[in-house]
């Protein structure tokens, strides 16, 4: 007797799939055409027979010069797009110089202090030619204001600049851990960017609602849509509440993603995910834009199936997940570098994890026809059953008093770690097989001379910290900093005033500090 297969979401796999598996499935209202809704098939009517999706990579760690030198590189080989990391002090809101970063600067990106530090992460690139991504949350306004003020330096002014912040904080409650404010706090301060840049920086994406973050801490494909969609509810409402109209905001909404092994499931997750928030958009909010109800995307390959067994052995998980991306429909793409489990890539790692997206773009015919999986009765049954799954998960969100109270009530957290302990039960017992780590080992592995970062980076960006504060105007900042408290203590947008701040080089951490003093911190729950 043959052992029913599982899909990662836990969902039945068969054999074979015929027409029956698709009994009650109107097509016409399921699919609809590429670049129609409800955009199962994909966001744009040609997909990549006019044009492949952005290449990016996720890059930066050290100083900002060492991280502009990588982008140069990059863009060099043929990026389209440039993926900023941030060290941890970055995302945290803390300067290179408070204790509480000691031993954290540029190790995991790269340090940003002020817009001096902005200034030489972006020296000698277009910044009106390139679009440019920062994976930075809590303190994204920040880093935003910091880049347009850079920009501005060059004469490109906010209505030429493209980009995204991913600005979901939400997540960072759920699985990742790098807020600072209490949620409250945070939905206001994400409605104040989305309005800044209505005004300001139309062509912007203001947030991307992240997935990605939630898969790696071992969230089930059903659950990185469910509760990624049910986070992207809760900033619509928030920006509804601010007085925003839903088709002033709604177009500049994206998301991101992850792209695991499994090509199947992958491919469909991401249809299921377009269908249900084309939905959600037009019946629940009642957008009427098009491009309201579009669920535009990034996706990065996994991480969590890197392995620092046999490295090169990455090369082909990520070729596979890059695969599946691409199948599936994205607007964009990182696929990371074979050597991320081991330590930051190096440069021909990054290099050749470029290269993949190049070869699937250019050599391969995937590119040719748009939506070549739409029809396929694995595909389709499969897209079906992981909406069913999807949706019954944001219900139990929506029952719950919707994102916000549940992750104050622990839901999705306890979901993703039952499925993450679930996933490591089964590799330990071999029930999952993971190439090199428990199956196809070898007795001694090859030496890998990983990249390092250097000590000296802490003590030298230190040292502009005392420099900038020595040659600025403090007392300047000091009134601006206050302005910008003032304004966080009422209903003031508090962008403008920041910006003012920043432009003054107030630090980061400055602005952070200023806006935990009305805004306080959150502290998590230890009930769960």
């Amino acid at each position: 007797m043959s052992t029913v297969a599982h899909s990662e979401s836990g969902l039945p796999i068969e054999p074979v799939y015929d027409a029956s598996s698709l009994d009650g499935f109107d097509p016409a209202a399921m699919l609809g055409e590429p670049g129609a809704f409800p955009f199962t098939r994909g966001v744009y009517p040609t997909m990549y027979t006019g044009r492949p999706w952005t290449m990016r990579q996720y890059a930066g760690f050290g100083t900002a010069k060492e991280s502009n030198e990588r982008y140069h590189e990059l863009v060099t080989a043929g990026t389209g797009g440039l993926s900023v990391a941030f060290d941890l002090p970055t995302q945290m809101g803390y300067d290179s110089d408070e204790p509480l970063a000691q031993g954290e600067v540029g190790k995991v990106g790269v340090a940003i202090d002020s817009v001096e530090d902005m200034r030489v992460l972006f020296g000698g690139l277009p910044l009106g030619e390139i679009s440019t991504s920062m994976t930075i949350n809590a303190p994204a306004a920040t880093l935003l204001l910091m880049y347009q003020l850079v920009a501005a330096d060059q004469g490109v002014p906010g209505s030429k600049l493209t980009g995204t912040i991913q600005n979901d904080v939400l997540k960072e409650y759920i699985a990742r851990g790098t807020y600072i404010y209490p949620p409250a706090a945070s939905l206001r301060l994400i409605s104040d960017i989305f309005a800044y840049c209505q005004r300001e920086i139309p062509r912007w994406n203001t947030i991307s609602i992240s997935g990605y973050h939630m898969a790696e801490a071992g969230a089930t494909p059903a659950q990185e849509i469910a509760f990624t969609l049910a986070n992207a509810k809760a900033y619509v409402q928030a920006a509804l509440a601010a007085g925003l109209d839903v088709d002033d905001f709604a177009p500049r909404l994206s998301f991101f993603f992850v792209a695991r092994t499994t090509i199947l499931e992958e491919v469909a997750k991401f249809r299921a995910a377009r269908r249900i928030w084309a939905r959600i958009m037009r019946e629940e909010f009642g957008a009427k834009n098009p491009k309201s109800h579009m669920l535009r995307f990034h996706t990065q390959t996994a991480g969590v199936q890197l392995t620092a067994q046999q490295p090169e052995v990455n090369l082909v998980r990520v070729a596979v997940q890059a695969l599946a991306a691409v199948l599936g429909g994205t607007q964009s793409l990182h696929t990371n570098s074979f050597d991320e489990a081991i330590a930051l890539p190096t440069e021909k790692a990054a290099r050749l994890a470029l290269r993949t997206q190049q070869v699937i773009a250019y050599e391969t015919d995937v590119t040719k026809v748009i939506d070549p999986f739409a029809g396929s009765y694995a595909i389709e049954s499969l897209t079906n059953d992981l909406e069913e799954a999807t949706l019954a998960l944001i219900t139990a969100v929506d029952d719950r008093g919707g994102a916000v109270a549940a992750i104050e009530q622990g839901f999705q957290k306890n979901e993703i770690e039952s499925a993450a302990y679930r996933v490591a039960q089964q590799v330990d017992d071999g029930s999952r097989t993971v190439v090199g780590v428990n199956k196809y080992t070898v007795a001694e592995e090859e030496p890998y001379q990983p990249l390092r970062v250097d000590p000296r980076i802490e003590i030298d960006q230190c040292e502009r910290l005392t420099a900038l504060r020595r040659d600025r105007d403090n007392q300047a900042v000091t009134k601006a900093l206050d302005t910008l408290k003032a304004a966080a203590e009422g209903s003031e947008n508090v962008l403008p005033p920041m910006r003012e701040a920043l432009a003054l080089r107030a630090t980061g951490g400055e602005v952070a500090h200023a806006l935990r003093a009305v805004w306080g911190t959150h502290q998590p729950s230890d009930k769960f």
